[in-house]
């Protein structure tokens, strides 16, 4: 695949948010459970058809056009059920220990996908000296698409509120109701800056390393693994975090610093890849506080019911930035006439991550919620439909 496609192939899994309007409205019609089960029941088996590649009567560039209609289905239904799964937990968890519960399940979740990863990378850098590539990766399509199905056994037994079936003239309303919220949009604003500053690298990371800096799947495997053991060891201290200073305090340090993770890419080189091993450290724990913050923002600024919107329209900004900025940056991969032009490529993304720093510094402050137990004080109830202004009242 060329360096266009490389890039498509690693955008996919953020590009695919600008879908999240459409997994809102089917949450609200259909219900967050139903809609949940059945997107993840049919993104996990969207690696299927790959385990059948080889057996296909397709050349390259048939084979080219499976791989990416199979990885852009699997992701835009994952987008389908992220939505529907999010409102469903913004229901189901407690505000005063959200970040806590977020930061534990990422933790766990994060340790099962890097030694997951770590495990492929290590199959494969294996199989291609034994020239068995190709079974590795059937057997991989396949182990992916079983264990889809046991989450979607497991998510089945989780309980849920009775579905609320909205309208579909109040369902269209509710899409314009966050950019109506002075406090929504900062959060969409940030949502662009920072997905657009990612966008432009991130979807390049594996191509640089393996390309320009020589190295193998295995050691690609082992940075993920190792960015993956770091969050894993910090998202739970990140979740209490975001519980007693809020989400905006966490984001406006975890931008900052993950600032300079470009900068310690540009200083690896073929044979010097120590810094990437700081990258790790350094990168991962950010990133573990990131992604807590980042599912906590959309949820403290929605109302209830208007939950899935306002979360569909602040990720679904923010995959369409990083799609614009993500096609840049392959279109100018491909320019044959530019040196290193990944490096021009990390540069770039190092100056947008610097600038979505001061959309975070804009962010709304959520107010402090942390109590010391674990049930929120009694509130009057159907509250979070009231204007802050009229509940004070």
């Amino acid at each position: 695949m060329s360096a266009k496609l490389v890039g498509l192939v690693g955008a996919l899994p953020v590009v695919a948010h600008v879908l999240q309007l459409g997994g809102a409205f089917l949450t609200a019609r259909l219900g967050h459970r139903r809609t949940a089960l059945v997107s993840v029941a049919l993104s996990r088996q969207m690696f299927l058809p790959l385990a059948f590649l080889p057996w296909l009567p397709l050349e390259a560039e048939g084979r080219r056009v499976l791989l990416l209609v199979a990885a852009g289905a699997h992701h835009g239904l994952g987008i389908l059920a992220n939505n529907a799964w999010n409102a469903w937990m913004g229901e189901m968890i407690p505000t005063s220990v959200r970040g806590r519960y977020y930061g534990a399940r990422t933790a766990l979740c994060t340790m099962a996908g890097g030694l997951c990863a770590l495990a492929a990378g290590l199959s494969l850098d294996h199989a291609q000296h034994a020239a068995a590539g190709g079974r590795v990766l059937q057997g991989l399509a396949i182990l992916a698409s079983l264990a889809g199905a046991l989450s979607v056994v497991l998510l089945s037994r989780q309980h849920a509120q009775p579905a609320r079936r909205e309208p579909i003239r109040w369902a269209l309303h509710a899409m314009m109701c966050p950019l109506r919220d002075l406090r929504a949009r900062r959060v969409i604003a940030y949502s662009m800056a920072w997905n657009g500053a990612c966008g432009l690298s991130a979807p390049f990371f594996g191509l640089y390393l393996l390309r320009d800096l020589g190295a193998g799947y295995a050691l690609l495997a082992a940075q993920g693994a190792g960015l993956a053991l770091t969050r894993m060891a910090s998202a739970s201290l990140w979740g209490r975090a975001v519980d007693r200073f809020g989400s905006k305090r966490v984001l406006v340090v975890c931008t900052g610093g993950l600032a300079l993770s470009p900068l310690a890419w540009l200083a690896c080189g073929p044979g010097r890849l120590w810094p990437l091993a700081l990258e790790t450290a350094a990168g991962g724990l950010l990133l573990g506080g990131h992604m807590v913050a980042s599912f906590d923002l959309p949820l403290s600024v929605a109302p209830r019911r208007e939950r899935p919107f306002y979360i569909a329209v602040v990720f679904a900004a923010g995959g369409a930035a990083f799609a614009i900025t993500s096609a840049v940056g392959g279109a100018f991969a491909e320019m044959a006439t530019v040196q290193a032009p990944l490096r021009f490529l990390l540069a770039g993304s190092a100056a947008l991550r610097l600038a979505a720093l001061g959309a975070a510094l804009a962010l709304p402050a959520a107010k402090r919620r942390f109590v010391a137990g674990l049930a929120e004080p009694p509130r009057p109830r159907g509250d979070e439909d009231v204007p802050p202004a009229r509940l004070a009242a």
